[in-house]
């Protein structure tokens, strides 16, 4: 194998890669800074919108690779077997094996990056879908005022959902958890045991983050709004919770959540217009 000839065709297709991977990477930084819309005020989140952006960006990095690979083997190939005549003939031998060396890195990282997207893909599309599908049964519960706000931002991180209506305010925390052969999963206190390994996991964080929503409300209505904890676990059969804090349901049975209120918990009208009018604002997609 001639050294030179293949040294050459690599030193060409690896240039022509990189500035072709460069090029692709600033339009894509660019064309997201300048991202517009004709409606800025009217499109919000819709139900999992970070997760489906993040699996879109993952795709997106993914694809770039790929046809950064395909630029590189197109154009190694051409030069390969239509060498310049003379481009590399003064060219040290040890330079050309150095491009090689690079060029070996470089397809390992390439490799190792596309095997790390399709993994992370993987895992989120599963987040994706069960936050889809939590969103839309919420969707139904169109009753007694209810709106239902996809992503919300708070103090203490981004809350999955939040329904507002006149029997009181929810947040909807999805856990994603892809369950095995036994999905049964149950509350003890706050902590929640999925079977058959007795994995648990806290959900505290989720009652902190009603908490911390119950308090931005109340700056907005005047007094106190008792927010209540939901938590989702899409695919999970839920034998039983022993906490009055919290209620966990499927996609399924989520209208449960509906009976889960106290007269004390009640809006005025006054007071849903409100919440609604802050969770819009926080939620516009493009403000």
């Amino acid at each position: 194998m001639d050294l030179t000839a293949l040294g050459g065709a690599a030193t060409i297709a690896l240039v022509s890669a990189i500035v072709f991977l460069l090029v692709i990477k600033s339009w894509t930084a660019f064309t997201q800074v300048s991202a517009t819309t004709r409606f800025p005020d009217s499109i919000m989140h819709e139900a999992a919108q970070r997760f489906r952006d993040a699996h879109d960006k993952l795709g997106r990095e993914q694809s770039v690779y790929l046809v950064s690979t395909l630029v590189f083997s197109v154009i190694f190939c051409v030069s390969y077997l239509l060498p310049p005549e003379g481009m590399f003939d003064n060219v040290p031998q040890w330079q050309l094996v150095v491009v090689l060396v690079l060029l070996t890195l470089s397809a390992g990282f390439v490799l190792y990056r596309v095997i790390r997207i399709l993994v992370a893909r993987r895992k989120l599309r599963f987040v994706r879908d069960a936050n889809m599908a939590t969103g839309h049964a919420l969707q139904k519960l169109t009753a007694n005022r209810n709106r239902v706000f996809f992503d919300v931002p708070c103090g203490e991180g981004t809350i999955d959902n939040v329904v507002v209506g006149l029997h009181g305010v929810y947040t909807i925390s999805v856990i994603a958890r892809e369950p095995g052969k036994d999905n049964r999963a149950r509350l003890q206190g706050d902590q929640l045991m999925f079977a058959p390994r007795k994995a648990t996991l806290s959900v505290a964080r989720s009652g902190k983050k009603s908490a911390q929503l119950a308090r931005e409300i109340r700056k907005v209505v005047g007094h106190n709004i008792r927010v209540r904890s939901v938590i989702a676990i899409p695919g999970w059969e839920v034998e039983s919770q022993a906490s009055a804090e919290y209620l966990v349901v499927n996609e399924r049975n989520l209208p449960m959540l509906t009976g889960w209120k106290d007269q004390n918990d009640y809006l005025m009208n006054e007071d849903v217009e409100a919440v609604h009018n802050l969770l819009t604002e926080r939620c516009t997609r493009f403000r």
